[in-house]
């Protein structure tokens, strides 16, 4: 679903890397929650800085763990549940639009999902994880269903897309949202665990936004085995380098997209101008090595 608003020349973010506590029962989800919007509410207040969207990692709502997947019969909740109704109050109180990450019940669920409440208090639309982690210290295939969907919204002119976590390992998902749905904006939402394949994330986002000229947000969770989210501009080189976030701590970030970063990035490096309609085309063969 789109929504076709004004157009602007920038975008501004607020993105969140936040704690999340261990918990076992809905009354715990709900008592983060109220936390986590009073530290949001602050953010926007004490920014000084207009912001039109607000970001939370995956599972925003919950703990990542198999001691908390293990009570998704209580966790897990419909679209207008609690982390809705949470969230909406910041998104018509502050005139913002608030990308958030809960376990969603659902026909054939529960789903790892993303979804996105506007400004006058109504659900924008949601995107259910398509590519379910099982490896290192994930185990989504265990509690979790695919998704079927993809999500694309407006806001200023800018047409932004959620994926999550493991989403951006498989690039097709990535460059299908940017050639076929023209998108601008890459809202990667994560709960990326210090496991043997934390190192390889950073390379993957920076990899995501140059191939696809796209702005690109890499939002970890706060906490000891988290953190380092990672905001990638369309083009970056010695002089233009990412933006790390706190290694463990919680951190919140105004980040400000402008449309003459992302046109120049388009203009001067022609990569997505020279793609072939077809790479179904001939193949040459040579000889075959024989030890």
């Amino acid at each position: 679903m789109a929504q076709n608003l004004p157009h602007s020349e920038t975008l501004s973010l607020l993105a969140c890397q936040i704690s999340i506590p261990f918990m076992r029962t809905a009354a715990e989800r709900d008592a983060h929650l109220a936390v986590s919007v009073e530290k949001v509410l602050a953010q926007l207040d004490m920014s000084g800085k207009p912001v039109d969207l607000v970001v939370l990692p995956e599972l925003s709502s919950i703990d990542y763990s198999r001691d908390t997947f293990a009570n998704l019969s209580e966790l897990a909740e419909p679209l207008d549940g609690a982390t809705f109704q949470a969230w909406r109050q910041v998104a018509q109180a502050r005139g913002v639009y608030v990308s958030y990450s809960f376990a969603r019940q659902g026909e054939g669920g529960p789903f790892i999902c993303v979804a996105v409440v506007g400004p006058d208090g109504n659900l924008v639309g949601h995107y259910d994880k398509l590519h379910l982690a099982q490896y290192g210290a994930s185990m989504e295939k265990e509690y979790f269903s695919r998704g079927d969907h993809l999500f694309v919204f407006d806001i200023n002119g800018f047409r932004l897309a959620p994926i999550i976590c493991y989403d951006i390992r498989i690039p097709e998902l990535t460059r299908t949202l940017v050639i076929d749905q023209n998108v601008d904006v890459i809202l990667h939402c994560g709960a990326y665990y210090r496991d043997e394949s934390f190192h390889t994330w950073h390379p993957f986002a920076v990899t995501r936004a140059l191939e696809n000229q796209s702005f690109f947000l890499s939002l970890n969770r706060a906490g000891a085995n988290y953190g380092k989210s990672l905001f990638c501009p369309p083009w970056q080189d010695e002089n233009t380098l990412p933006l790390e976030f706190a290694e463990t701590d919680e951190d919140f970030r105004i980040i400000t997209l402008d449309r003459e970063t992302l046109g120049h990035a388009r203009q001067n490096y022609s990569f997505l101008k020279d793609r072939l309609q077809d790479y179904e085309i001939g193949v040459i063969s040579g000889p075959k090595f024989e030890p």
